[in-house]
């Protein structure tokens, strides 16, 4: 059975479940039976980009790529703002202010580091026990509470007479489409999303996707090699913890290991080159929080 990743450069309208049953099918034609597969963290169908696809036991690993810090890449087109934040909703609000590039560079450091944002109404997010997005869809009033997120980083690319084109390096929960929103409120406009592409899911980027033709030629007979990344790879943005062979049995068995020298902080436990369990260590103790069975 392989364990790795597919990283998969998402195409607009592509649903991550969609993606992930590609996988799927793709694996099982290339004669590889029944595999765990699961995608690390949602991508909007009018989203492109970085798709982190979980394969074997590196589903055990899939929920961090949620905790992970991402970028995109975006487009904000000034002048109307839409229900769904997008191009796909209806224009609620107009206005005819354009702001200068020197007014975008100005504002930006307001939406840099810690900030307070309202997610969309068009979002996943449940409001007593319904998705809002199907709640504003049927024509409800959708409130949803102010969040607290951050912006790392925020840079603009491109700038037109109508648009400009920023890359944003977020943390989990991040909406870039009340990013988008609340920049250009703030410079006394309205605008919407044109484009949006993530290009970095925690050690992930575009270097390392394919794209839904390459992932169709598995299932056609080409080597699985060529579009998998190895198991440890979802594991390069943190440190490793050499585990001797009595460690990594006690590991193994789900047992602490005490006196270690390491900080305090997540690590991978390996056994040579062979990953045995991803630990947290506190005060020289070394937990298990997911044991692999490589």
């Amino acid at each position: 059975m392989p364990h790795g990743w597919i990283i998969l450069d998402k195409p607009l309208e592509l649903g991550s479940t969609q993606a992930v049953a590609a996988v799927k099918r793709n694996l099982r034609q290339a004669g590889f039976g029944k595999v765990k597969v699961g995608h690390g963290g949602t991508l909007d169908p009018l989203a492109t980009g970085v798709l982190p696809i979980a394969v074997g036991e590196a589903t055990k690993l899939a929920g961090r790529m949620l905790e992970a810090t991402k970028a995109y890449a975006f487009t904000l087109a000034f002048g109307a703002e839409t229900t769904t934040l997008d191009a796909e909703g209806e224009v609620t609000e107009t206005s005819d202010v354009r702001p200068t590039c020197a007014e975008i560079e100005a504002i930006l450091p307001r939406f840099t580091g810690p900030i307070e944002q309202v997610p969309p109404a068009y979002s996943a997010l449940k409001v007593d026990g319904k998705r809002a997005y199907d709640l504003a869809r049927a024509g409800e009033e959708v409130t949803l509470k102010t969040r607290s997120v951050t912006i790392h980083a925020l840079d603009i690319t491109e700038i037109t007479a109508d648009s400009v084109t920023l890359v944003a390096k977020v943390s989990k929960g991040t909406y870039i489409r009340s990013l988008a929103r609340d920049i250009a409120r703030a410079l006394g406009s309205v605008g919407h999303v044109t484009m949006l592409r993530r290009v970095k899911a925690g050690p992930f980027s575009l270097e390392n996707a394919i794209s839904l033709d390459k992932l169709n030629e598995l299932g056609k007979g080409a080597p699985l090699e060529e579009m998998i990344l190895p198991f440890e790879a979802g594991l390069d943005d943190i440190p490793a913890l050499a585990l001797t062979p009595d460690a990594a049995g006690a590991v193994r068995q789900g047992r602490k290991l005490s006196g270690l020298p390491e900080p305090d902080g997540t690590y991978w436990g390996r056994e040579g080159d062979t990953p045995v369990a991803l630990m947290e260590v506190t005060d020289g103790e070394a937990r298990v929080l997911r044991g692999f069975n490589l």
